[in-house]
């Protein structure tokens, strides 16, 4: 590792690799305990005199492969002092962090060392740091806390965060590791240092589920109990939070919002999402103007009769629609010109458990390679009883990819094709 011999002939840290990745001081760390596994490192030469090449333990001990070490060989720097292999080494290298806080985060690796003396001194030395020395160190507690021995820095780092100044755990938050920023949004949402439109626009606009889930959950528990809202109050903050999360790109996000409609009393306002494009967010419509004394059937049929401004009604029929009274409103909503709504409509007839092969198979030539692949799904149950030659005809070079992969599926799910081999497709 070029960064080890870079140390080694005295470059600091911070010359040498990136000191501001967890991964370059794991990896320094285990450069400097495994130096057999490079014997390249220190090897002679062009003209050097025959000797045996010496290995970086050799340095490290002051040997340079001659049989008699140098009078007065320098100790090693402390970064690699710190991660030597010989424990007695690491243990008295530990001194050389209260003076050095640029060493801290190997002090933070030695915190879970397996020898139980370095382990020690090193949790002692860690724990006698203020608690905003942790966070520039959070990464690579974090990364260390996966091992074995790595939860007391943790711990540590979690007390800090609880009573750490409020600027700099919010701070963490927009930090690009994710263990760092998901356990600085966790204790920032205990200790609600987020208001709740902030903690809405966090679940709203992030990619990180853990994140969505975490930051609407706390926005709703924020919200005020429907009998706690004065009427005509002006202007009303919880409306602002349903309404952000209401209109989040999220699946996860939107059903939370929705569900909380129940909470302000707005059960009205769910009927929007009667036709939404998830199911789950679809269910938690359904949910909340039952509890609000209406029956979404019959808002279901309404919106079936309009299907291309609401696509997502088909489905939503399905889920709660009647067997015999709507199977044959969707079977029509299949042939639909709109994509989206042919799209649902056989989700729905998957939902209704309505599903005739004989009339769903033409689907699998839709020129939709959505409605292709639902049409598949839906298919699968019955892919033994559809005739082989029609799946063969579509697995065809000149077929859509769409069409083939379709017919892929079918074939092997009834038995008749193995397995394609990696890139057939």
């Amino acid at each position: 590792m070029r960064a080890v011999v870079r140390v080694c002939e005295g470059a600091t840290p911070e010359e040498a690799f990136d000191i501001a990745s967890a991964d370059a001081w794991l990896a320094f760390d285990a450069g400097v305990r495994n130096p057999d596994d490079r014997p390249w490192l220190f090897a002679r030469p062009p003209g050097a005199p025959e000797r045996p090449a010496p290995t970086l333990l050799d340095r490290l001990r002051g040997r340079t492969g001659s049989r008699a070490a140098p009078p007065a060989s320098p100790p090693p720097p402390p970064a690699v002092a710190l991660c030597h292999p010989d424990g007695r080494v690491r243990e008295a290298a530990l001194d050389a962090v209260r003076t050095s806080p640029e060493l801290r985060p190997l002090l933070v690796v030695r915190c879970a060392d397996w020898v139980a003396p370095v382990r020690e001194k090193a949790r002692t030395l860690l724990a006698e740091l203020p608690g905003d020395a942790l966070f520039p160190l959070a990464g690579l507690i974090l990364r260390l806390a996966r091992r074995d021995r790595g939860d007391f820095a943790r711990a540590l780092l979690e007390d800090a965060l609880r009573e750490g100044p409020a600027a700099e755990v919010l701070a963490l938050t927009a930090d690009p590791d994710r263990a760092t920023y998901r356990i600085a949004y966790r204790i920032t949402v205990e200790r609600g240092l987020l208001t709740p439109i902030e903690l809405a626009a966090t679940a709203a606009a992030c990619g990180d589920v853990t994140l969505q889930d975490l930051c609407a959950e706390a926005a709703v528990a924020a919200l005020k109990p429907e009998e706690a809202v004065r009427p005509g109050a002006s202007p009303d903050p919880d409306a602002a939070v349903l309404d952000r999360l209401l209109a989040a790109r999220s699946p996860r996000v939107r059903s939370a919002g929705v569900t909380a409609l129940r909470r302000a009393g707005r059960h009205g306002d769910a009927e929007p999402f009667l036709a939404d494009r998830s199911a789950v967010v679809r269910a938690c419509a359904r949910y909340v103007l039952r509890q609000g004394g209406v029956d979404p059937l019959p808002l279901y049929r309404e919106l079936c009769a309009a299907p291309a401004a609401h696509p997502g009604a088909a489905a939503g029929l399905g889920e709660c629609g009647d067997r015999v009274t709507d199977a044959e409103a969707l079977w029509t909503l299949v042939e639909h010109p709109v994509p989206a709504v042919r799209l649902h409509a056989i989700s729905g007839l998957r939902a209704l458990d309505v599903v005739v092969r004989e009339r769903l198979t033409p689907s699998l030539d839709d020129p939709s390679p959505a409605v292709v692949r639902a049409a598949t799904r839906a298919l699968l149950p019955e892919a033994a009883g559809i005739p082989e030659h029609l799946l063969r005809e579509r697995s065809a070079p000149e077929r859509p990819r769409a069409v083939r992969v379709a017919a892929d599926r079918l074939l092997r799910a009834a038995g008749r094709q193995r397995r394609p081999e990696p890139g057939y497709w």
